[in-house]
């Protein structure tokens, strides 16, 4: 029997071109997203960019204001005291569970990434620190196996993006990041779920620090 595929809703192709802007800094924080002209920029109508606005409002990164339109969420202190808060629970949360789960080939592409984490540092590569970074903790919640847990993690996360990578820059943090990863899977790799919980938590506690 043949079965036709569902075309994929034009907002949320809209809303992954508005996403990737926003991550690569050409819509930066604080800026106003001028609805009328960006639709004009995407050749579209404006309730598909609209909806895709919505969504993005909704995982975060965007903040609508009333009768102001909506910008790019601008993270302050207090944002990153409370994203961080929540994360070092549940990814700490992850951590325990992956040290219990674990298989041998998961235990390998861990250890293959934090290899490649390491070659990031020595190069002082940010850019590919960073996003060795994100695999490693997304291989982590994959192998915790909690689509839950993932989901709310996966949407805190977005929101440190407009954030993250500057606080690699800031002196020691590169290094002190990597004995952070290092010392996640060293538990991991043991199958020591306390340690792996404590070590991301510190982990996370610290990444709240570099980010003053």
């Amino acid at each position: 029997m043949n079965t036709k595929l569902i075309n994929r809703p034009l907002y949320e192709d809209v809303a992954d071109r508005l996403r990737g802007q926003i991550f690569a800094h050409e819509l930066a924080p604080g800026s106003w997203l001028d609805e009328q002209s960006l639709a004009v920029q995407f050749g579209i109508s404006r309730t598909p960019m609209r909806e895709a606005i919505k969504l993005l409002a909704a995982e975060g990164l965007v903040t609508i204001k009333l009768r102001r339109g909506a910008y790019v969420t601008e993270v302050e202190r207090s944002d990153l005291e409370q994203i961080f808060t929540v994360l070092s629970l549940l990814e700490g949360e992850a951590a325990k569970e992956a040290a219990m789960k674990a298989n041998e080939s998961q235990l390998n592409q861990l250890d293959d990434l934090h290899h490649r984490l390491e070659k990031a540092a020595a190069d002082r590569d940010i850019e590919q620190f960073f996003e060795i970074n994100v695999r490693f903790h997304e291989l982590i919640l994959d192998i915790a196996g909690n689509k839950w847990l993932n989901g709310v993690i996966g949407d805190l996360r977005k929101v440190l993006k407009l954030q993250r990578k500057d606080s690699l820059n800031r002196t020691g943090r590169l290094q002190n990041s990597l004995l952070e990863h290092r010392q996640i899977l060293e538990a991991i790799l043991k199958g020591d779920a306390k340690a792996a919980e404590m070590a991301m938590r510190k982990h996370l506690a610290l990444g709240l620090e570099a980010a003053r």
